[in-house]
């Protein structure tokens, strides 16, 4: 009776160390202290900054208080579509720019425009000033209108994302995706990101808060979060896996035990 009170007690205990671990790998950024202040430096040019690359479509709309003034630095208005699509609605909209894989648009008024590199902000400025001359206190909006991520592996709702803003991080595209399951590896987030001719590869440990500072944690166009399963969900998939593939075999066998013996019953009457 004392051996299986004790076998219990132990097996209890075990349980709840191995619950309490599972629970301690799930928390991000266990390093910080309960209590922390930090102070932003802002800057006038953020280095993480969205940069415009090519096949980025921009919206860029010129107005001013005299508008027929600005309808010169305006593409004419079309029916709205999006690249690719076979169906155009009755509905009007400005158009808008690609940028070719030299980095250029060909911009009303002004040609040619190299805008690889820039921020919209900087674009914004550099449109401002060479259409001052022109137009008095022009007002200049710079959008990219298909930034997009792919959040992939065990997430709630994996899938592609298309954006309306220009800073987002690592924890916003999680957030998106309704976060990470339960398996799903927090010390090791794969960002994998294509810059020019070249493929970056980069890991995060979320339980480490040294994450927040990394360069990579700030995401750029068609960046794709991959969360690789834990060694649970792991295992799990491959004893289903096997089990599965044991079920087919042994109905198979069972199916063509059974036709022999149909047969032989068959044949000896």
């Amino acid at each position: 009776m004392n051996i299986i009170r004790n076998l219990v007690i132990i097996t209890s205990i075990l349980m709840l160390t191995g619950c309490a671990a599972r629970k301690n790998q799930l928390a991000y950024f266990k390093d910080l202290p309960k209590d922390m202040t930090e102070v932003i430096v802002e800057s006038d040019e953020d280095e993480y900054s969205l940069k415009i690359v090519p096949d980025d479509e921009l919206l860029i709309t010129v107005t001013s208080l005299e508008p027929t003034a600005t309808s010169m630095f305006n593409l004419p208005m079309a029916n709205v579509a999006t690249r690719g699509d076979q169906q155009v609605t009755g509905n009007v909209a400005m158009q808008t720019y690609i940028v070719d894989s030299s980095g250029d648009i060909r911009f009303p008024m002004l040609g040619i425009i190299h805008v690889e590199g820039m921020t919209t902000k900087q674009l914004t400025d550099y449109l401002i000033e060479r259409i001052s001359p022109e137009v008095e206190s022009p007002m200049i909006r710079v959008e990219i209108v298909n930034f997009a991520i792919n959040v992939l592996g065990d997430v709630k709702q994996p899938g592609r994302y298309t954006l309306n803003k220009e800073s987002i991080t690592v924890l916003d595209a999680l957030a998106m995706a309704g976060d990470m399951s339960e398996y799903g590896h927090r010390n090791n987030v794969l960002l994998i990101r294509r810059e020019g001719n070249k493929k970056i590869y980069h890991r995060f440990d979320l339980r480490d808060s040294k994450s927040l500072e990394s360069p990579y944690f700030y995401l750029k166009q068609n960046d794709v979060i991959y969360i690789e399963p834990d060694e649970v969900k792991a295992s799990n998939a491959k004893y289903n896996t096997n089990n599965s593939f044991k079920l087919s075999v042994t109905s198979t066998i069972v199916s063509a035990v059974s036709v022999i013996a149909s047969l032989i019953i068959a044949l000896t009457r």
